[in-house]
């Protein structure tokens, strides 16, 4: 589904603005995304991701998801994928599939984790994609849980789950099942299924 068969985004100008400045400021914030509520923060904010990994109770090592509205956002993270690669990737984005794509030599270990490669989409969800729009770039995307928990799917279960979230922006998610499929790019690999 592209994102203009897809509802305007429940957000207001005001509340992305309000986000955005969160944002920058190291906070850390939940939205909703194509299946789930995610939290996310400024990528390059080591403190900001910090305190999102410590809301979410998850290890660094593990690395995180970014998402992005388009993938010039994902740039300053990612190695150029060749040819055949980009082809698949405009084939899949906008939309649920995360790919692990190589990472740039100076992408920090807190979003990789212990890999050379980083998880990116370029989400679908005309909300979440209007949010990386007002902040200026990608932004860390996980889902709003404790880790091994159930991810929440309203705003309400990010109060109650995720205590210590700065703002939560409430609307609706694209109503999927299940959380992004994610492939490995060297191999086309399924390392979750969507």
């Amino acid at each position: 589904m592209t994102r203009s068969s897809q509802p305007v985004t429940a957000f207001s100008p005001h509340r992305l603005r309000l986000a955005a400045r969160t944002l920058r400021a190291g906070g850390v914030i939940a939205y909703p995304t194509e299946a789930v509520f995610g939290l996310g923060c400024d990528p390059l904010n080591r403190d900001a991701v910090m305190r999102l990994l410590h809301i979410k109770q998850r290890p660094v090592a593990k690395g995180l998801i970014l998402i992005a509205s388009e993938f010039a956002q994902l740039r300053p993270y990612v190695q150029t994928p060749d040819a055949a690669l980009q082809r698949r990737l405009e084939a899949d984005w906008p939309g649920p599939v995360t790919w692990l794509l190589a990472a740039r030599a100076e992408t920090p270990r807190w979003l990789r984790g212990t890999h050379d490669s980083i998880a990116v989409r370029v989400t679908a969800h005309r909300g979440a994609a209007a949010l990386c729009d007002a902040f200026g770039g990608a932004l860390v995307s996980t889902s709003a849980n404790l880790r091994a928990r159930p991810p929440a799917r309203s705003a309400l279960q990010v109060r109650r789950r995720c205590p210590g979230v700065d703002l939560i922006l409430n609307g609706p998610t694209d109503g999927r099942r299940r959380p992004s499929e994610i492939r490995d790019a060297r191999n086309g690999e399924l390392i979750r299924p969507g």
